[in-house]
């Protein structure tokens, strides 16, 4: 299987108060990963907290990462940062590691052009020299991909793939059909946004780019695996059970709830970073109900 393709399980990033990462809870939560046959690990991504993390301790992610999984399941990192000349070191970083593939979004304090996401993606691609995926984020980013800038950048060396966000007008499929019509063969378009998973892979995405994935694997990668066989049916009664946890990741951000999610399965103790705040504890209740009805 190609590597942007698929069950791509995202992981918190558990550290401490200052933003120390704790490996040894990182290294059990990605062993689920692999234990549940996701397809890769997305490590670093926006659910693992990069932005909140120094260069070292990205570093040490990333190591800790491939000297656990490393050579038993695909690893993406992201590598975003604010500058092009950082976001290129952390793109060094990971091939140094060993990692197999990276993720980069586009940064920003002050809001950029397309010409300026434009050379700061194919800086990083270069300076990597891993296959990149393109992430298109524009919740977190604010700056939102067009297609005529994506397909630029689909033909540009190492840049292999793209995670779009769910459509906010029309529908997943009609994006898929016309993304595919322009890009290159084999340019594997994904897509995050968790409750439209279940659409996004039967209409034929390459892969699903999933938060929740990285504390319930093997509850992912069952509604994957339905979806690939084509089996509707499955894929409606299974993510009808997410529908409740779906519901809290649009209310509080799927960020704050997978932290408590760790807790409430005794993965790990560890809180957002701040200034991000945990859940009150008056919401716990509900995120029990909702694993209630999903664990296998």
């Amino acid at each position: 299987m190609k590597l942007f393709t698929g069950l791509s399980a995202f992981s918190i990033t558990p550290t401490d108060a200052s933003g120390r990462v704790d490996t040894a809870a990182l290294a059990r939560l990605l062993e689920r990963i692999s234990a549940a046959r996701a397809d890769s690990i997305g490590l670093l991504g926006s659910t693992g907290g990069y932005a909140f993390l120094s260069r070292h301790e990205r570093q040490r992610a990333v190591e800790s990462a491939m000297a656990c999984v490393g050579g038993k399941i695909p690893v993406i990192v992201g590598v975003g940062a604010l500058r092009t000349d950082e976001a290129q070191a952390h793109a060094r970083d990971a091939r140094k590691a060993g990692a197999n593939g990276l993720l980069l979004a586009p940064m920003s304090y002050t809001p950029l052009t397309d010409e300026e996401v434009f050379q700061h993606i194919l800086a990083v691609a270069e300076a990597g020299e891993l296959p990149l995926c393109i992430y298109n984020n524009p919740s977190t980013t604010r700056f939102t991909f067009t297609d005529d800038l994506i397909v630029r950048l689909a033909s540009a060396p190492n840049i292999v793939a793209v995670k779009m966000p769910l459509p906010t007008h029309g529908n997943v499929k009609a994006e898929i059909t016309r993304l595919r019509r322009r890009t290159p063969d084999g340019f594997a378009i994904g897509y995050s946004g968790d409750w439209g998973a279940a659409d996004a892979l039967l209409a034929g995405c390459d892969a699903w780019y999933s938060v929740i994935a990285g504390l319930l694997p093997s509850e992912a990668v069952a509604l994957t695996r339905a979806a690939q066989a084509g089996d509707a049916r499955e894929v409606e009664r299974l993510d009808q059970a997410f529908q409740p946890l779906w519901s809290l990741f649009k209310e509080f951000g799927s960020f704050r709830v997978m932290y408590a999610i760790a807790d409430a399965l005794g993965l790990c103790r560890a809180a957002p970073p701040r200034p991000i705040l945990p859940l009150p504890p008056t919401d716990m209740p509900r995120v029990k109900d909702a694993l209630d009805r999903i664990l296998i």
